[in-house]
């Protein structure tokens, strides 16, 4: 852990209101609403100190193996990545048995995924390695953005299938801003690969029009595009159908040939702290955010 992490990790020890307050300051250059909130970061703050402190399901949904039980219940479970097994210790992995691809991940992280293409090529000590120190961060990983629904995820580990890109590292993610059951808008995550640099992130509306919503959006030159890809329609509709009942969450989906496949649920998008999106964003999606200040 960086120092940065561990100034952001001790302020939510001491208060995570004191977190947030510090943080909204030093991002976004003006001192957080929390009693009346208006943008989308705002609210989701607001959330994660009301909905989301001791709630289960949120917690549960924020579990990527536990969403899997709340994706079924929903009616979706044909959307489900093909799962190889799911592991309490980093010693239960059979790794002799594993396919030739997959995809090993703790379930309360984020971004810290073990992706095997080709397993004779796999350095099985150097991944049981990676997998340890993630470990390490399983209870202290909602503290630099006092991220609460992660607070008390009992650990496991995920393997799951390796989904094929039609091009690239790695396939497109599709990340829905949904406001209890209304799939808005789509961000567009393209031109991903392992490092992490290069991804391109575009907002498209319903009837894929591009939404000048984020820096990328609006620099982008007039009639830019990206193809509409086959499933995108069917996309909404999940989306729709798993983020009804929550003021906010985002819906994360990939494409496999045309397939639908769940990827996760996000309540706070960068923490809650997304200086990305333009300020009239910050807005538009903050009024779509119904929530009751005086709770």
């Amino acid at each position: 852990m960086n120092l940065a992490s561990i100034f952001k990790s001790t302020l939510t020890r001491i208060s995570p209101k004191l977190n947030t307050w510090v943080l909204y300051l030093v991002k976004f250059r003006k001192v957080i609403n929390l009693k009346n909130p208006r943008t989308l970061d705002e609210k989701i703050q607001w959330l994660k100190f009301h909905d989301y402190l001791d709630n289960t399901q949120v917690r549960d949904c924020a579990d990527k193996y536990a969403v899997r039980k709340f994706v079924e219940e929903r009616g979706c479970g044909e959307i489900l990545n093909e799962l190889y097994g799911v592991y309490d210790t980093i010693d239960e992995i059979p790794w002799e048995s594993l396919p030739d691809k997959f995809v090993i991940k703790w379930n309360f992280g984020c971004g810290q995924n073990l992706i095997c293409r080709d397993k004779s090529k796999l350095d099985v000590e150097e991944a049981k390695r990676k997998l340890a120190k993630w470990y390490k961060t399983k209870d202290t990983f909602y503290l630099p953005y006092a991220e609460m629904q992660y607070r008390g995820i009992e650990p496991k580990l995920i393997c799951e299938k390796f989904i094929e890109p039609e091009k690239g590292n790695l396939p497109v993610d599709y990340k829905f801003y949904c406001f209890d059951g209304n799939a808005a808008c789509v961000l567009v995550c393209s031109g991903r690969d392992d490092s992490g640099h290069g991804t391109k992130y575009y907002f498209f509306d319903k009837d894929w029009k591009l939404c000048r919503y984020n820096k990328a959006g609006k620099e982008a030159p007039e009639g830019f595009t990206l193809p509409k890809p086959a499933g995108i329609d069917r996309l909404f509709e999940y989306a729709s159908r798993l983020s009804k009942g929550f003021p906010f969450v985002r819906a994360d989906f990939y494409l496999e040939h045309g397939q639908p496949l769940f990827g996760e649920l996000t309540f706070t998008p960068c923490g809650g702290f997304d200086v990305n999106r333009l300020p009239e964003t910050q807005v538009r999606f903050g009024d779509m955010v119904k929530i009751n200040p005086e709770k």
